[in-house]
């Protein structure tokens, strides 16, 4: 069955919620602990996305990628968190667990590129999990560099450290 993309719509945002919390505990239980992933449940998560693009849905983009009626992943963009006014922001690429490996986070990324370029940004920029070995393999194949800034950002209880990476457009 073929993968379709289409802009997501609010009445998207509790599905995209329960796949991201699905696709964080699939990506991350290698290297955070359990109490770490279990909140937000998927029903917070959703609440959170809802609320999330209740005040960024004018300046940032969400893409489903659907099969059949299933939602099977998604990708969400902005301008750049660090005020540089010609990169654009990768701030989620998220795939339901039983779609990866299957050209669907490429084809998010590919999209994703293309809108930032079509925005007029130059470079663009992402934030990585340092453990996440699989999204930072796949990013390094996407033609995306490690820039040597990192931080901390906190998932559940776990402090988790991030690098950035970043790439022309």
């Amino acid at each position: 069955m073929t993968v379709t993309l289409r802009s997501a719509t609010a009445g998207d945002l509790m599905a995209v919620g329960q796949l991201h919390q699905r696709s964080r505990v699939a990506a991350y239980s290698s290297f955070l602990p359990p109490e770490a992933l279990a909140n937000p449940t998927p029903e917070a998560m959703g609440a959170y996305w809802a609320e999330r693009w209740s005040w960024e849905r004018d300046s940032h983009r969400m893409i489903l990628a659907v099969r059949g009626d299933a939602l099977a992943g998604f990708s969400y963009l902005g301008p750049d968190d660090e005020d540089e006014p010609d990169t654009g922001l990768l701030c989620a690429i998220h795939l339901a667990p039983a779609e990866r490996g299957r050209g669907i986070g490429r084809a998010l990324m590919v999209d994703a590129l293309a809108a930032m370029r079509a925005r007029g940004w130059r470079r663009a920029a992402l934030w990585v999990l340092r453990e996440n070995n699989v999204a930072r393999g796949f990013y390094e194949r996407g033609g995306w560099s490690p820039t040597g800034v990192e931080r901390v950002d906190v998932i559940g209880t776990a402090q988790t450290p991030q690098l950035r990476y970043a790439r022309p457009l």
